[in-house]
């Protein structure tokens, strides 16, 4: 069986949600909050909840450098909200003290979209995913204000991008775990199984 164990990022944000979401693509979903848990998983999800706390506490738990090096080493990895922010090179108006895995190159602009209070859904297109837009449930969203040549662009809302891949690394400013429509978590988890050597089914 080619089912892939991804792990979502436990440290803070909306973990239950994507594990959901991931069990309903037909993946094995496991939280991680250590280094021996990332290790033991092909892939991973960087879920929505506060940037630069979550960029703390993966330097707290040391699981900065072992993320770094993973994503370097080709470890697919998707990032909703708060994880595009941190699989972006480069952050427009960092916090003190926030750092990033990076992954993608792009420029992101933190809370772009507005506050907690101005969050709304919206139909997006997104390349690569069939049928009906998916519902994108912005919340506090960031927007990629620019991608470099190897980025590719799978989305935008309002003129702005929201949805961006590189290799294997996906990243994405709205929630689809918050919708019950589950195509972007099986696009992400078929770039998995893609990913997955013969030896390691």
């Amino acid at each position: 069986m080619n089912t892939p164990v991804i792990g979502v990022l436990a440290l803070q944000g909306d973990v239950r949600e994507h594990l959901i979401a991931l069990a309903a693509a037909d993946a094995v979903a496991r939280p991680v909050r250590r280094p021996e848990e990332l290790a033991e998983v092909d892939a991973l999800v960087l879920p929505g909840g506060e940037s630069t706390t979550i960029s703390k506490l993966a330097v707290l738990f040391g699981l900065m450098e072992p993320l770094r090096a993973r994503v370097r080493e080709g470890m697919p990895v998707y990032g909703t909200c708060a994880g595009l922010i941190l699989l972006a090179d480069k952050i427009l108006d960092p916090r003190s003290g926030q750092e990033t895995i990076g992954g993608i190159d792009m420029i992101v602009r933190r809370n772009a979209f507005g506050r907690q209070n101005e969050s709304f859904e919206a139909a997006v297109y997104v390349k690569g995913i069939e049928g009906d837009p998916v519902e994108g449930v912005f919340i506090r969203a960031p927007w990629v204000e620019s991608v470099g040549a190897a980025a590719e662009v799978l989305a935008e809302h309002g003129g702005h991008i929201v949805a961006v891949r590189q290799g294997n690394v996906l990243a994405t400013s709205f929630h689809p775990e918050l919708t019950g429509d589950h195509r972007v978590h099986a696009l992400f988890v078929d770039m998995v199984r893609a990913n997955r050597t013969p030896e390691s089914l």
